[in-house]
């Protein structure tokens, strides 16, 4: 199956979350990109548990209310898997052989790299450029994932009619909008060590960039549905009215003190503790700056507080800040939701490859 980067027509980046389905076109004239349409359909707890599909009919469904929700033409997609579910190694190859030829030899090199057997894996690869110690190899990114999480994507989105062109991982899709976020950050940043700390419904995924490349990723258990759950607790209502409630307000005045800024504090916590695994884990001295995503990024404040208590430049992401819109688009909601689309926006880049 077709992974990484091959030519392609315009694909829809469709980013398949615990708590959503995020859709997402983007077109492009000269050098500047235009956002066509967009949607979130929310999905039910549990069609997605731990980054993995436990109802495909369901996750269908959803992506189908997206399709038309969005009015978009395009039947084409590029969809990712969790990075936590796949396999990545950097390995050397030499550099005289073709695409062909380094098919045939990665493969018969995979099964010292992976650790299932071959039958039940799909795997890609993508040369990353010269080795930096012998000219006459190459670095060439091998990515392996268990074949049904790859499988259940491709067969929810055939369901909802569409047609998968690209699967990607998320780590990736994240690197690559990350690239549109480059003017929105002082100069002395653009080549420094930044951290993507994009944090959903049940999911904290920190990703660690240096030069814009990935250099670390963790994921761990934690998101919004913790203060879903805990308004639903204090205010004695449904999951759906405490969500509600949680978007658009209309709770008591005791909220923003006792609820809201508990879990604030919470998210700032988890921030701190992903990027001590980083600094532990690697000889880097730490990170310039972080950059929040995921729809809990929007939570009014966070980047402040993120910065005053970890004492490091914080940012809220917004891929969208210098694209033209198109007249179906308002720019309030996109706005809104710019930062739990970053990973529907790598997807859709994927277009312009």
């Amino acid at each position: 199956m077709v992974w990484f980067s091959r030519k392609q027509t315009s694909v829809l980046g469709i980013d398949i979350s615990t708590a959503a389905i995020k859709l997402l076109e983007l077109s492009r004239e000269g050098a500047r990109y235009r956002v066509e349409c967009y949607s979130v359909a929310p999905l039910p707890q549990d069609a997605v548990v731990d980054k993995n599909i436990t109802n495909i009919e369901v996750i269908a469904e959803a992506v189908k209310k997206a399709v038309k929700q969005s009015d978009t033409k395009l039947r084409h997609a590029c969809v990712a898997v969790a990075g936590s579910s796949v396999m990545t190694k950097i390995i050397t190859m030499p550099a005289s052989l073709n695409d062909e030829d380094m098919s045939e030899q990665i493969l018969v090199e995979a099964d010292q790299y992976v650790p299932f057997s071959l039958d039940e894996v799909n795997l890609d690869f993508e040369v990353q450029g010269v080795n930096a110690n012998n000219q006459d190899l190459v670095d060439v990114l091998l990515a392996a994932s268990r074949r049904e999480n790859v499988e259940d994507r491709v067969e929810a989105l055939s369901m909802a009619g569409l047609k998968t062109k690209i699967v990607d991982v998320e780590a990736f899709a994240m690197e690559n909008a990350f690239g549109l976020l480059f003017d929105q950050l002082p100069e002395n940043l653009v080549d420094q060590t930044v951290a993507i700390a994009d944090i959903g419904a049940t999911m904290a995924t920190l990703n660690v960039l240096n030069n814009s490349r990935t250099v670390y990723t963790r994921e761990q258990s934690f998101g919004g549905k913790q203060l879903t759950e805990e308004i639903q607790r204090r205010y004695g209502l449904s999951y759906e009215e405490a969500g509600m409630a949680k978007r658009h307000g209309g709770l008591p005045d005791n909220y923003e003190s006792d609820v809201l800024l508990p879990f604030k504090k919470s998210m700032v916590q988890q921030i701190a503790r992903s990027l001590q695994f980083f600094v532990s884990s690697s000889s880097s001295r730490g990170v310039s700056a972080i950059v929040l995503a995921g729809g809990c990024a929007s939570i009014g404040g966070m980047e402040k507080l993120v910065e005053h208590e970890l004492g490091i430049p914080a940012f809220v992401a917004n891929p969208f800040v210098n694209m033209a819109l198109s007249h179906r688009i308002r720019p309030q909601s996109l706005s809104n939701d710019a930062p739990a689309l970053m990973v529907a926006c790598g997807l859709a880049l994927r277009s312009f490859d």
